[in-house]
């Protein structure tokens, strides 16, 4: 007789793998790498880092991106809602210090603000709702591409001091542990590109594994920095409370501003989940580089976000696919064309899953 194997209720859109981040927090809090352990900790975060970084480069399809191309005003669309409107609306936010938020949890709120958009829940959240699944591809390809330059400027440019110092050295270290990597994956993918097409699970695993030490070791140096004494219960329901509020700001912004725009149904799709989205499996490692030491309660804004967006996006996916017959086509892709009317290609379809409850893994 199997033993029942226990498991998340699918009607309750909860990221396993955010369980597994909190864990590693738990864990962190607990027992805190110390000594010549943080020394080796820190050290293989950063090869961790720079592993992430090349897959991500690896397993980006260049044709894909210039293909996508020819929807620029969609692609142009996304860009300004991640890296314009998402940073106005964070910088709005310094009004709320030091009355809601304390000046740590505004910083990690600006930052959570400047990280690129999200590919594969994106992708997943947008076949659910029956739009258009191409255009989220390229929109998040693009998001998360532009995301390796203009996150590192943006914080340079409006976090300060507050991320670290952003001196020549630490610009370099941004520059050999994010982009070179980058670059060099996608270089060595006419290479390995089909080898890691073969290995997609196992290598999805070295991704999350890869996230969780990075997550251990900036947590481990924050609890022994003693930053946690910082936030208190009132202090996590104020931010939590902040960023519903951004982030049905976006939504809003996204889905009536793209349909005031003029854009299709499946295109308004595709623009409200990539844009109104951050990455987390980005984020994450672009907060150790640039706040080093401070990355712990720097990341926790982008943790939390990233559980509220899922949930939600989840719920709106589902209404959406809902009015679909009831709307023009049925929100494959632009009103009125049969031949994208009728959903997304196998090897589209392929690209949208796993499902949105389960982790990004790519810049994404």
């Amino acid at each position: 007789m199997r033993r029942p194997q226990l498991s998340i209720p699918s009607w309750l859109p909860v990221d396993g793998f955010i369980l597994a981040l909190v864990g590693t927090v738990g864990l962190a809090a607990l027992l805190p790498a110390r000594g010549t352990a943080a020394a080796v900790a820190d050290d293989a975060s950063t090869g961790a880092v720079a592993l992430l970084f090349f897959l991500y480069g690896a397993r980006l399809s260049t044709r894909e991106a210039l293909t996508g191309m020819r929807s620029w005003r969609l692609h142009l669309t996304v860009l300004a809602c991640t890296f314009v409107f998402f940073p106005l609306l964070g910088l709005a936010a310094r009004g709320l210090v030091p009355y809601v938020l304390t000046q740590p949890l505004y910083t990690g709120l600006l930052f959570l603000c400047l990280v690129p958009s999200t590919v594969q829940s994106s992708i997943a959240f947008t076949s659910m709702a029956r739009g258009n699944v191409a255009a989220a591809i390229c929109a998040g390809s693009f998001s998360s591409l532009v995301g390796i330059v203009v996150t590192p400027l943006l914080a340079a440019l409006l976090l300060g001091g507050d991320g670290g110092g952003f001196s020549a050295r630490s610009l370099v270290s941004i520059v050999f542990q994010l982009l070179v990597p980058f670059l060099a994956g996608q270089l060595l993918r006419r290479w390995i590109g089909g080898f890691l097409t073969r290995h997609k699970k196992i290598l999805g695993f070295v991704d999350r594994g890869s996230i969780l030490f990075v997550v251990y070791s900036a947590f481990s140096a924050g609890v022994v920095e003693g930053i946690w004494h910082q936030v208190s219960p009132w202090r996590l329901l104020s931010l939590l409370g902040v960023e519903a509020v951004l982030l049905a700001l976006m939504l809003t912004l996204t889905s009536y501003g793209s349909k005031k725009a003029g854009f299709a149904r499946g295109d308004r799709i595709a623009i409200t989940f990539a844009g109104s989205k951050k990455s987390l499996a980005a984020g994450l490692p672009m907060a150790t580089v640039l706040f080093g030491g401070g990355a712990g309660l720097a990341v926790l804004p982008l943790m939390l976000f990233h559980q509220m967006q899922l949930m939600v996006c989840a719920v709106l996916a589902k209404r959406y696919a809902a009015r679909a017959p009831r709307e023009a086509g049925f929100g494959a892709g632009t009103e009125g064309n049969p031949a994208r009317d009728a959903g997304p290609s196998p090897a589209v379809a392929a690209a949208a899953a796993p499902p949105p409850r389960e982790l990004h893994t790519n810049p994404k």
